[in-house]
């Protein structure tokens, strides 16, 4: 089999302070042995390819892999030089779509442009499950600038407006009264947005595994601390594993249900859902890809899966068993986000370990460093922090104590 992995990450597994990245070792879950193994990468996803290069079939480099055209080239130049392509394999949500459209222009078999679509486009994946009777936020798409106007009349204020194939709350806004959506609307590519309820309630995600029956041998529910929109303003944003409950049960039943109906296969996904007052499970979004953050390194701990690795394993043919979850341990993670004014150098930040002895693994800027703008929760922010413990809890009165005593300065470069 020629397989062709295209990447868009480094990785610091040697770095004794980062650790981004450090589960998709390429060169141990896919076997360059068995298989052709080829790569497309960008500058960053050149540091993130370990591989000797005499083990690679052929190896190229563009300046952007989510340019469909250089993606395209990129992966001819790999057939003209290496051979026909069985499989083309993206594992950053930004690149899904992107691949899926070179698959069908270069006849390349996996998922389509459709079959990506209920797990890239916000709109598609709530019509479907909407359709199967799943309660999703009432939802339709911006192309109509006075359509939406309307629909938030008939919905009330506030509403959401964000890009139907977004990912970390970029581009993602809540308006709160007419004046200031038709202020918004003309900004923005309106054929990319979508307009949905806001929905009151508390967020959580399941990360976990969807198998060839779109069946889901391992999955994990949380509950988020803060919320991924406000991270966006500067406020904390984190999680912590649910432990054994009914409501862990349920979630976890509305995830299965989730997941068979969009047909999501071979595949790791990242689900949102909100729990509101009453108890009621509604559907947010769902990603095909893993969790982003901490989420993959903090189950990596805990149940000793790593979904890069099933993945991985899984699209190259592999056979894969995934272990049942010993126990019923808690975790979390917690970022607390850049200030305001970058490029801030760092005077001070205060580790959290010495004090908060659940804390696993932290990654605190030191003095001297620089934050720079830019990135998302795996880059350098004032306080990255990953916390393991028996009881659910401790772990969230842990993480509410970081938040609530760790200092940070910085000043003016």
């Amino acid at each position: 089999m020629h397989i062709v992995l295209v990447n868009r990450w480094p990785r610091f597994d040697d770095d004794e302070d980062r650790w981004d990245n450090e589960l998709t070792r390429y060169e141990e879950f896919l076997d360059h042995d068995r298989h052709r193994i080829s790569y497309v990468v960008d500058a960053l996803g050149a540091e993130g390819v370990l591989v000797d290069p005499a083990r690679i079939a052929h190896y190229v480099q563009v300046e952007d892999v989510n340019d469909f055209d250089l993606l395209r080239s990129a992966v001819e130049e790999v057939v003209e030089k290496a051979g026909p392509v069985d499989r083309l394999i993206a594992l950053s949500e930004f690149t899904l779509e992107i691949a899926a459209r070179v698959r069908v222009e270069l006849g390349i078999p996996g998922p389509t442009p459709e079959e990506v679509a209920v797990y890239r486009d916000k709109v598609r994946m709530k019509e479907v499950l909407a359709e199967a009777g799943v309660r999703v936020p009432r939802f339709a798409g911006c192309a109509d600038a006075e359509q939406s106007v309307a629909f938030a009349a008939a919905t009330g204020y506030p509403v959401i407006v964000k890009p139907v194939d977004g990912a970390a709350s970029i581009g993602v806004h809540r308006v709160d009264d007419e004046a200031t959506l038709r202020e918004l609307l003309p900004t923005l590519d309106l054929s990319r947005y979508e307009i949905e309820e806001f929905v009151t309630g508390v967020v959580h995600h399941v990360d976990g595994f969807a198998d060839a029956r779109s069946e889901v041998p391992f999955q994990v529910a949380s509950v988020y601390v803060g919320d991924c929109l406000s991270f966006g303003s500067g406020s904390p944003l984190g999680s912590v594993v649910l432990q054994e409950s009914e409501l862990r049960a349920r979630i976890e039943e509305f995830s299965r249900e989730c997941i068979a109906v969009l047909g999501l296969r071979d595949t790791p996904f990242h689900l949102e859902l909100f729990v509101t007052a009453s108890g009621e499970l509604v559907f947010l979004e769902v990603g095909g890809r893993v969790g982003g953050s901490e989420v993959p390194h903090l189950l990596n701990k805990l149940f000793g899966v790593n979904l890069y690795e099933a993945c991985l394993r899984t699209l190259s043919g592999e056979s894969v068993e995934l272990p049942p979850k010993q126990g019923d341990p808690s975790g979390g993670w917690l970022v607390l986000p850049k200030p305001d004014g970058l490029p801030l150098r760092v005077t001070r930040a205060t580790p959290m370990k010495p004090t908060v002895p659940s804390v696993w693994r932290e990654l605190v800027p030191r003095p001297g460093q620089i934050l720079e703008p830019g990135g998302s929760y795996d880059a350098l922010h004032s306080g990255r922090f990953i916390l393991l413990h028996e009881d659910q809890r401790q772990v969230t009165e842990d993480m509410l104590r970081i938040i609530e005593t760790f200092e940070f300065e910085a000043e003016q470069p």
